[in-house]
């Protein structure tokens, strides 16, 4: 410990707080006079027009979500989200955004979606003179502002690769010319869905082959039902609305498929590839059944129209510089992901060297 720091238990270093009354999340307003502050990952999350529910402030607090380990520091009257919100009123010894900064070097481990305050009142907090603190205080602002900054370039530099890639697939579909033709999926393809075995996971044995779902790949097992290229699609899950991952994916080699994904044999691998790119580029909300768990049926699934090129060494061809910008596109993913990854190590090396008197 650095000369004239002192270490306290976590709850000696916050003052009893009266809470004001918590807003249920389905009531909360999209326009309002008083901002709504939750353990939601959002700084504010919405709005309410009751003053007497405000939670007024006189000196900055720290929000702790409960449920979600998010850190707020806040500096405004708010109005409390129900359920998991922590109010952290920091004592006269501490900075208020010092306690934050320490707060956010913790690492607490992750209990799920169960209550984490329990390991913060097993934190010792480093106290040094209010001097050193404000010190460090002004330091941390300084380079996180310079690190939001670089973040944001990076996210908006991700953003735009994929945004890339997307333009370019819908362009290779919308620009069409001479020798398109307008078919379906039945029609290229044959149907191999009523080959489809699934093993619920208890009964599984482990092993080398993939076990395909709905996502890709979800287990290996000790044996397959299919051997050579198909198309797989996905038949339901959140995802065919969602689309945070793609719903056609090839498969290859020697594997096994659930009745959670359509499973495609193409006659040659350009078709394939050709209608795994078309399926990623557009909208299915129009063939999805079922709000609860969306649906895409085999009857739906044929009647998807798909414009094709009728020569082989066209459609190629166009795979071919798709695929060339696909990988362009996940090359800079790559190394903006690693960039963030980095100035997220940063930061914790940071906060790190300060609450351990380094600074």
């Amino acid at each position: 410990m650095k000369e004239g720091w002192e270490q306290k238990p976590f709850e000696s270093c916050i003052e009893p707080v009266e809470y004001t009354h918590k807003v249920q999340r389905k009531d909360f307003l999209v326009e309002g006079q008083f901002p709504i502050v939750s353990q939601e990952a959002e700084f504010t999350n919405g709005y309410w027009d009751d003053e007497d529910d405000v939670f007024k402030i006189s000196k900055p607090v720290i929000i702790f979500g409960d449920h979600t380990q998010v850190l707020k520091f806040v500096d405004f009257d708010f109005v409390l989200g129900a359920d998991g919100v922590k109010i952290l009123q920091p004592r006269s010894f501490l900075w208020p955004k010092f306690f934050y900064y320490q707060l956010q070097a913790a690492e607490l481990p992750s209990l799920g979606y169960a209550r984490h305050y329990r390991l913060l009142k097993e934190l010792e907090m480093c106290v040094p003179p209010l001097a050193e603190q404000q010190r460090i205080v002004c330091l941390f602002d300084k380079a996180f502002e310079g690190l939001a900054t670089a973040k944001a370039n990076a996210e908006k530099n991700l953003q735009n690769a994929r945004a890339l890639f997307e333009s370019h697939l819908q362009s290779v579909f919308t620009q069409r010319g001479p020798g398109w033709v307008d078919t379906t999926l039945d029609k290229i393809s044959t149907n191999l869905d009523s080959e489809r075995i699934p093993i619920t996971k208890n009964v599984r044995t482990s092993g080398e082959y993939p076990y395909y779902g709905a996502s890709g790949i979800v287990d290996y097992v000790a044996d397959y039902i299919f051997e050579g290229d198909n198309l797989l699609v996905s038949e339901d899950g959140a995802n065919l609305l969602a689309r945070s991952t793609p719903i056609a994916f090839s498969a290859s080699g020697k594997y096994w498929v659930n009745n959670h994904a359509h499973i495609l044999h193409f006659e040659n691998m350009a078709t394939q590839r050709f209608a795994e790119f078309y399926l990623e580029s557009i909208k299915l909300d129009d063939y999805i059944t079922g709000a609860a768990q969306p649906k895409l049926n085999q009857k739906a699934l044929n009647s998807i129209p798909i414009p094709i090129p009728k020569s082989i060494e066209m459609q190629a061809k166009i795979v071919e510089s798709v695929e060339t910008l696909k990988e362009e596109a996940q090359r800079l993913t790559r190394l903006y992901q690693r960039k963030l990854a980095a100035l997220e190590e940063l930061k914790k090396s940071l906060l790190h060297q300060a609450f351990s008197g380094e600074l």
